[in-house]
């Protein structure tokens, strides 16, 4: 474990999340991190960003946008927030992704932002 600060980046919502791929590909240059089917990890620049294909369903909800946390210990961060006013959101859990597993849950601000906290994981390279 480091001690890092943690990492922001955004999330995008979108409709559908190979095209929106495809296009960030294109249209922007991104190179793809990560693809879990209707969930991918972009960078540019060496600026990560993410996608994620709409779902009602979801916990995190379907706004255009989501802030994405990236920290040594989620637990912490969330229950800083939480401490502050934040309203808890999904818990933070360990998640099977195809890179092991990865350690997510998340708030929502008080001004209705919704946040995912997980550990570093994602922000990792893969060939």
């Amino acid at each position: 474990m480091t001690d890092e600060p943690p990492v922001i980046s955004v999330m995008l919502i979108v409709p559908d999340a190979d095209g929106a791929v495809s296009w960030y590909r294109t249209a922007l240059g991104a190179t793809e991190l990560w693809n879990l089917g209707g969930v991918a990890g972009l960078d540019i620049g060496g600026a990560a960003f993410f996608l994620h294909q709409a779902d009602p369903g979801n916990p995190v909800g379907v706004s255009s946008t989501r802030v994405e946390v990236f920290t040594d210990d989620p637990d912490q961060f969330v229950e800083r927030a939480v401490a502050a006013g934040a309203v808890a959101g999904p818990p933070i859990e360990d998640r099977r992704v195809p890179w092991g597993t990865h350690r997510q849950g998340g708030f929502t601000d008080p001004y209705g932002h919704k946040w995912s906290v997980g550990d570093r994981s994602p922000l990792r390279r893969w060939s």
